[in-house]
């Protein structure tokens, strides 16, 4: 039976780490909830804070992690992606989020508006 997934974390395949991308993704593809896919994109803009990961879902906010580096990191995320997986809208604020996260939040960006909405 096929796994459909609707959330995507998105690992930075270009400004490597500490920790090799591919082994990031290896470690959350066996960690995730279910709905969860990795996939690996060029370039994120966040170079300075290598290496980035993102989340994405049709309809939520989206967000970009930076400075991730262990599995510390990692486990944080998985425990990021379940809040985010549960969420209507996936917005979280910084005191929900895992505190390992909390000074690696590099940005929030708000799910777009749906046709005609302001």
């Amino acid at each position: 039976m096929a796994c459909y997934s609707d959330h995507y974390v998105l690992i930075c395949s270009t400004c490597q780490g500490t920790m090799p991308a591919e082994a990031a993704q290896d470690a959350l593809d066996a960690q995730l909830p279910d709905g969860f896919e990795t996939r690996m994109v060029a370039c994120m803009a966040g170079c300075e804070r290598a290496m980035t990961v993102g989340f994405q879902a049709a309809g939520k906010a989206q967000y970009l992690f930076g400075d991730i580096k262990t599995s510390h990191d990692l486990a944080a995320l998985v425990e990021f992606a379940t809040q985010f997986g549960d969420s209507d809208d996936g917005w979280t604020s910084a005191s929900d989020r895992p505190p390992a996260l909390f000074a690696k939040t590099l940005s929030r960006i708000p799910a777009l508006p749906s046709r005609g909405s302001s």
